[in-house]
């Protein structure tokens, strides 16, 4: 069997394996990128793009049902949901057709191999399903991640989110295990289409990840928008079918208590796709469903990299391509370098929208308890009460001598690109004072931006030590 030989290879065409290779080729490397599907990753074929398409359809439902308070007289309407679907995949193509990896990857002089699932034989040497052997100097695990059942009886009678549009029809009653980013926004989709939602988790409050304010408000508009809430359960029990459709248990305050659905969605973590990837074989032991690595994205192996969702950190697509484009220049260049992951913009596609950067008031607070914080309402902002979206707030984080933006969270129509400005002035290190100053365009949401700078410097500062 013949072994072909390669400066880098990379394991995955997602956003970080698709970075990754580019930058390594861009160095002057032989490079091979191994893909055992579809070029695109999980974001383009059943994550990021899918879910915003069904968000911007939940948003035209949303649109159609208030347009009579702009005095426009909309007939009878109810979701195609086949129709929906398939608009969402033609949606995925075109933006796979856009993307065109493999013609990029051509053009660098990147060698694609669609030859199925690659496994370590050694830490050097990878097999794929069709028997050929890539064998690199330096290999980047990019192999992203995949959604878990609950270890619980039935489990197989639920579906994980990227199985969404399997669902033969729209379900009347959904239940959606797990409210982090992923569940919340599913929430806002069968909701705005119609099912009656329940949302569970063990945790204390959705969205823990963001600013406990983010959790609090949206968890408050999801119940006047008639979804049942329940944070704090004990647990889930199992699932089983009945004639009525998936009967769903859980504990909750020490009590058994049940619920039948016409769909369970298990929206209950993200671990690295590694199953199966023979890092046994390489010398390589995972933790928490995931690659250790260190600062500069090495595991314990050094010329093996892993990145993106591999290493378990910050499983974001923004995150993966600078990590793929720094283990390519640490593999190719035999380089120590970082990239810094504090400002990482994230949100979700909710009703309404939120989104963090930065610290959170807890962090902020525990770091300096002299730090300034304001927020300012959308009801005060005019875009929003032209818009008729005044749910939602921005809040920002200053130092105590209000010369850094330390975090910015928002809830409300477009929080997610209030956010993302804030974070272009962060990166940039521009102070309170400077950002307060920016004259931004009338009516708009970003005007939200200012005001809230505005309010640092009218908060008075508590009496700094000498």
């Amino acid at each position: 069997m013949t072994e072909d030989n390669y400066d880098v290879v990379v394991i995955g065409a997602g956003p970080a394996g698709t970075a990754a290779a580019l930058r390594a080729a861009e160095l002057g490397a032989r490079v091979a990128v191994l893909e055992a599907d579809k070029t695109g990753g999980t974001c383009v074929n059943s994550g990021c793009v899918p879910t915003r398409v069904l968000a911007k359809t939940a948003r035209l439902m949303r649109d159609v049902r208030t347009a009579d308070a702009y005095g426009i007289t909309v007939g009878e309407h109810h979701l195609d949901w086949p129709s929906t679907v398939s608009r969402v995949r033609q949606t995925v193509d075109a933006v796979r057709s856009i993307k065109d990896e493999a013609r990029r990857f051509e053009a660098a002089g990147i060698d694609l191999v669609l030859e199925g699932r690659a496994r370590f034989t050694d830490a050097s040497t990878l097999v794929l399903d069709s028997g050929r052997r890539v064998r690199g100097n330096s290999v980047i695990i990019c192999v992203g991640g995949h959604s878990r059942r609950l270890p619980v009886p039935g489990a197989e009678l639920a579906t994980v989110p990227e199985h969404v549009l399997d669902l033969a029809a729209l379900p009347a009653r959904v239940a959606i295990i797990g409210a982090g980013n992923t569940g919340a926004q599913l929430v806002t989709v069968f909701s705005a289409f119609g099912s009656q939602v329940t949302l569970l988790d063990v945790a204390p409050r959705i969205l823990m990840a963001s600013d406990a304010s983010i959790g609090d408000a949206v968890a408050q508009a999801f119940a006047e928008q008639g979804v049942a809430v329940l944070t704090g359960i004990d647990g889930v029990d199992g699932l089983a079918q009945t004639a009525d459709g998936i009967e769903l248990g859980w504990r909750a305050a020490g009590s058994a208590t049940t619920g039948t659905f016409d769909a369970v969605i298990m929206a209950t973590g993200w671990p690295a796709d590694i199953d199966d990837l023979g890092l046994d074989a390489a010398g390589i032991t995972p933790e928490r469903s995931a690659i250790p690595v260190d600062q500069y994205f090495r595991t314990a192996i050094p010329h093996i990299f892993a990145v993106g969702d591999a290493n378990g950190r910050d499983m974001l697509v923004q995150a993966a391509v600078f990590e793929g484009e720094v283990a390519a220049e640490n593999a190719v260049l035999d380089a120590n370098r970082r990239t810094p992951h504090h400002l990482l913009p994230a949100g979700g596609f909710t009703d309404p929208d939120y989104a963090g950067v930065g610290l959170t008031q807890t962090e902020a607070k525990q770091r300096d308890e002299l730090c300034i914080v304001a927020t300012v309402a959308y009801t005060q902002l005019d875009r929003a009460v032209i818009d008729d979206r005044r749910r939602g707030f921005l809040t920002l984080i200053a130092d105590r001598r209000r010369e850094l933006i330390l975090g910015a969270h928002a809830v409300g129509e477009n929080a997610i690109e209030v956010v993302q400005s804030v974070t272009t002035a962060m990166a940039a290190g521009i102070d309170v004072a400077t950002l307060a100053g920016v004259k931004f365009a009338y009516p708009t949401y970003s005007a939200v931006i200012g005001m809230a700078a505005r309010a640092l410097l009218a908060e008075p500062s508590q009496e700094l030590p000498v």
